[in-house]
């Protein structure tokens, strides 16, 4: 078990000896990002630039186009925040960023509303051009990191506190979904810290016959593969996602919105995630229960239907 922000610490701390033209920022909050480990390794490729995200972005835009490749490290909340300057400065240059965007969701717990990610997939897959990962576990985690340095151009990628659970998957493939578990005519989309409650949830609601549904691993939500999005569609009648981010824009959106516009028959898709609310202070345990994303309530919601 491992938070992938700890999985990012590493695998850039490793990297970074393979891709000398690799450099990191942070926002002071370097040992949570886990971006410290980069910088104990690499101290003249690592910059701290303070409580100061907006000019964190416009510095790793400006150096990108000198060849370099910047990480830029923050809370999501705090990192898309400045969505004015990661729109500009980022966006519409086309700049060879990386952003790293941790603490996200309800399950960073009492932190409270204004240290969680809740908004962030919305904001970033509104950019053109921006990819948005959000890997499973820490294997993926490494998997994607090395995938946005050989990639030419911004990529956003979503990192959990909390730790998660290995499930060593086939390689990473952008936008493709690996199979965590087989099933028929449902299919469960979900990544990262929410993939395991709704594995368990899936194998919960066959033994009770209630269904049989597949779960896959949505690790991509930026850009989805037309071609194998295309053959989910044919196997599957309706789509359930699982997220913990607002149900405006997220995952959700991204697969009803292909599934409307671009399957060649019409199927349901289902959303799960924080409805149009704010977070509030708990426990990740109790904030998770309460937006129904364990897996005994999504049991519950789903024999109910």
């Amino acid at each position: 078990m491992k938070a992938t922000r700890k999985s990012f610490g590493e695998a850039l701390a490793q990297l970074g000896e393979k891709y000398s033209n690799v450099v990191c920022f942070d926002a002071d909050l370097s040992k949570s990002t886990m971006s410290a480990l980069f910088a104990k390794k690499y101290p003249t490729r690592f910059f701290e630039m303070g409580i100061q995200e907006a000019n964190m972005i416009g510095t790793a835009a400006g150096i990108s186009f000198t060849g370099k490749i910047p990480f830029i490290c923050s809370f999501a909340a705090f990192l898309t925040g400045r969505f004015d300057q990661i729109r500009m400065s980022i966006g519409y240059a086309q700049a060879n960023v990386k952003l790293i965007g941790t603490h996200c969701g309800v399950a960073i717990g009492e932190d409270g509303h204004s240290q969680m990610g809740l908004e962030d997939i919305a904001l970033m897959r509104s950019i053109p051009g921006m990819v948005v990962l959000q890997p499973a576990d820490d294997k993926e985690t490494h998997e994607c990191i090395e995938w946005a340095i050989k990639h030419i151009g911004p990529v956003y990628i979503r990192l959990t506190r909390q730790e998660v659970k290995p499930f060593n998957l086939d390689s990473f493939k952008p936008g493709i979904f690996q199979k965590v578990v087989d099933g028929e005519k449902v299919a469960f989309l979900s990544t990262g810290g929410m993939l395991e409650e709704v594995a368990t949830a899936a194998t919960i609601l066959k033994s009770k016959g209630v269904m049989s549904p597949a779960v896959y691993n949505m690790s991509t939500v930026k850009p989805l593969d037309s071609k194998f999005m295309g053959e989910l569609a044919k196997k599957f009648d309706e789509f359930v996602v699982f997220e913990d981010h607002t149900t405006m824009g997220g995952s959700g959106s991204a697969i009803a919105e292909w599934i409307s516009e671009s399957a060649q028959t019409p199927r349901r898709v289902k959303r799960y995630g924080v409805r149009d609310q704010f977070g509030e202070s708990g426990t990740p345990q109790e904030l998770l229960e309460k937006h129904g994303l364990v897996a005994q309530r999504i049991v519950d919601n789903l024999s109910n239907k």
